[in-house]
């Protein structure tokens, strides 16, 4: 048998192999180093996932399956409580550690803007659920704007493993309390064991869970990988691996077999399969199933083991300092990364943040883990845990609630400040005499450049609700109380982000205003050039103003790129709109704004608004001539809108103008700006389309 006592994690050991008891096993903790190398590996080369989490994942319930199984077959109390303050002292201050450092990284390295969601993220890992935090922004398309990894990004599966251990020992505990009054209730039947029923129990949760993440990663990937119920069954088949083990006896040759079977089925895992956009659903058996397939080949006997590989020295030894060098490796790659300005490290470069993040586990492992481990005070009273566990969270959470304070500090003298010192889109307007002060503070606030969205009243209502389930997400401004006009806007973000102007001048006129938006589906005929997704969102959006007839459908009738061409018409955009003319709705179609390959506002935090990096000639970012031009008198019906006069100025197109952030990441305009381009708004818009001004 194995030394349980390095159940608490499966990045972490209980006890170095150098002083390991009889029956511990060093082959698994080679197969623990082996593990994370491959995740540090593919992650700083290949950019990839390498399904060494899952092996993790799996180890770690093998390993705490152990333990529980064999304190229940001999009866001594589970002592829960005792256990969970157990594990949590040991995990909780290398996590601290690495939080503190990430700050610290976070602080020098990365901009204003994204503070905000790294000091919520840091929260989220210190309390386990880092998971759910990440898996509601990865179907949130809104806060995938934020490109960059974050830092912290790693502790999803650290947060899913914590989550476990908690439930984990809660089953062994109902086995516990079940299997004695199974036997009083059937007296006549031979009792289930403690085995039989952990069986059952673990395999129901394998069936369960596996299920159920093989059709939440069909149908909702993203939200899948983080989700810690379709991560339970590879835990529950470490469990029903640790139950079954007993009663595997493969012969040598086997065993051989076996080993290097697993060992190459791992390693191939993240080249073989596309991981990222596979997991967790039945793709993930191959790692978990060659890790499984490596702990039965066990100790073979052979001098042609794998065994003899995973119990060398090395990787026993990095097997030790595991769990410290998962929590360090990724914000080591990713400060690396924002330091150099590189998006992929060289193999120098990569191996020199193998090195620093092995160097940095070392140290922690020797100076924060071990020191712990061995401290015998926390462990002779449960409060004692109790405390250190505390007084870890504080040292985190102290400097995470004095920064955030800051920042809302910060923001809030930033966005007192009076209007005629920011004056943004107004101050390219002819008639704007003045000149922006320098002294002024530019707004919106980095902290609160995630809530520069366009925002809309709120869901569509009686008549405005859509029958296609396509059209779901169906959002409107509050209905005027007698409504002079109709219109509905289509499209992508680029027409939400419009409704910051729309909006306002629609209150005032009233007009009602349906929006019908998906990120990333410019509205347009049925394309080739889109996503099957977007075709369908587009063609349920033409059938839903076909069937309401408003009095105007409010477009983006151009298309930006990053690349030259850097703008073009729409596909099929004339297309799209003839029916809705036809029937005599007004389409207005204004002009795209430019796309960057790089987000303006960080670029005015790290460099100064005066940087030429953060002020782009304007032929690198819209056409010489606008493509709206090749529209006019094609279409009787659309109404033709450039705004790009208050947006570049001069053959430039800077990332702030009159002391406001113009944009809010890399093309997308920020919602205070286009508030500060409502009166030119409303005049060419009424100017283009003859709307009455009443």
């Amino acid at each position: 048998m194995m030394d349980t006592r390095t159940a608490a994690s499966a990045l972490s050991e209980e006890k170095p192999a150098t002083k390991a008891k009889p029956g511990f096993r060093p082959e698994v903790q080679g197969l623990r180093a082996l593990a994370v190398l491959m995740v540090a590996a593919y992650h700083i080369w290949l950019g990839k996932v390498s399904g060494g989490v899952d092996v993790f994942l799996l180890i770690s319930a093998f390993l705490l399956t152990l333990s529980f199984t064999r304190k229940l077959e001999s009866g001594k109390p589970l002592r829960l409580l005792r256990h969970w303050l157990h594990v949590f002292k040991r995990l909780l201050p290398a996590v601290v550690v690495v939080l503190l450092a990430i700050l610290a990284g976070t602080w020098a390295l990365i901009p204003q803007s994204r503070w905000p969601d790294v000091l919520t993220e840091a929260w989220a890992s210190l309390m386990y659920r880092q998971n759910w935090q990440l898996a509601a922004f990865a179907v949130d398309y809104y806060a995938q704007q934020h490109v960059d990894a974050s830092p912290l990004q790693h502790f999803w599966s650290l947060s899913v493993q914590g989550q476990v251990f908690i439930l984990w020992p809660l089953i062994f505990a109902g086995v516990a309390l079940l299997q004695p009054l199974l036997a009083r209730l059937f007296p006549q039947r031979k009792a289930l064991g403690h085995r039989q029923l952990l069986f059952i129990a673990f395999g129901a949760v394998f069936l369960a869970s596996l299920v159920f993440s093989i059709e939440q990663t069909a149908t909702n990937q993203a939200y899948a990988y983080f989700d810690t119920r379709a991560r339970l069954w590879e835990f529950a088949l470490g469990s029903l691996l640790a139950l079954a083990i007993p009663y595997l006896k493969p012969g040598r040759r086997l065993r051989v077999l076996l080993g290097w079977a697993g060992i190459a089925a791992m390693l191939a895992c993240g080249l073989v399969l596309p991981v990222d956009r596979s997991f967790p659903g039945f793709v993930a058996l191959w790692p978990t199933l060659a890790a499984a397939a490596v702990i039965v080949a066990g100790h073979s006997g052979s001098r042609f083991g794998a065994d003899r590989l995973l119990s060398s020295r090395p990787l026993v030894l990095l097997g030790d300092n595991s769990y410290a060098l998962y929590l360090w490796h990724w914000p080591v790659l990713v400060f690396f990364l924002l330091a150099s300005g590189t998006t992929k490290p060289s193999l120098v470069q990569g191996l020199g943040i193998m090195a620093v993040s092995l160097l940095l586990a070392v140290a922690t492992t020797r100076f924060v883990e071990v020191p712990l481990r061995s401290w015998k005070w926390p462990d002779v009273r449960s409060w004692r845990a109790a405390v250190v566990i505390v007084s870890c969270g504080a040292l985190l959470a102290l400097p995470v609630t004095a920064w955030q304070s800051a920042i809302t500090a910060e923001a809030a003298a930033i966005a007192d400040q009076p209007h005629e010192l920011t004056p943004g889109a107004a101050a390219l307007s002819p008639e704007y005499a003045g000149k922006p002060s320098e002294e002024a503070l530019i707004i919106p606030a980095p902290a609160a450049m995630k809530d520069e969205w366009a925002n809309v009243d709120g869901a569509c209502t009686g008549d405005n609700v859509p029958t296609d389930p396509v059209l779901e997400g169906c959002l409107q401004n509050e209905e005027p109380e007698v409504v002079t006009k109709r219109i509905v806007v289509l499209g992508d973000s680029h027409s939400q982000q419009y409704m910051a102007a729309l909006g306002p001048i629609a209150k005032q006129h009233g007009w009602e205003v349906v929006t019908l938006l998906k990120g990333g589906c410019r509205f347009g005929a049925q394309s080739s050039e889109r996503a099957e997704f977007c075709n369908d969102f587009n063609k349920a959006s033409s059938a839903y103003v076909l069937e309401h007839k408003p009095d105007a459908v409010f477009t983006v009738a151009s298309l930006t790129h990053v690349d030259a061409p850097f703008e073009t018409e729409v596909p099929g955009y004339l297309e799209g709109i003839k029916p809705f003319t036809d029937l005599g709705i007004d389409v207005v179609g204004v002009r795209d704004n430019p796309r960057f390959s790089f987000n303006m506002p960080e670029c005015v935090q790290k460099k100064g608004k005066d940087s030429p990096d953060c002020n782009v000639p304007l032929e690198e970012s819209l056409a010489e001539s606008s493509p709206l031009d090749d529209y006019i008198g094609k279409v009787e019906g659309l109404y033709l809108m450039d705004m790009s006069d208050f947006i570049c100025e001069q053959g430039t197109c800077p990332a702030v103008v009159g002391n406001v952030y113009v944009y809010k990441d890399d093309n997308h305009l920020s919602k205070t700006y286009v508030q500060t381009m409502i009166p030119m708004f409303e005049e060419r818009l009424l100017a283009a389309t003859g709307w009455s001004d009443s």
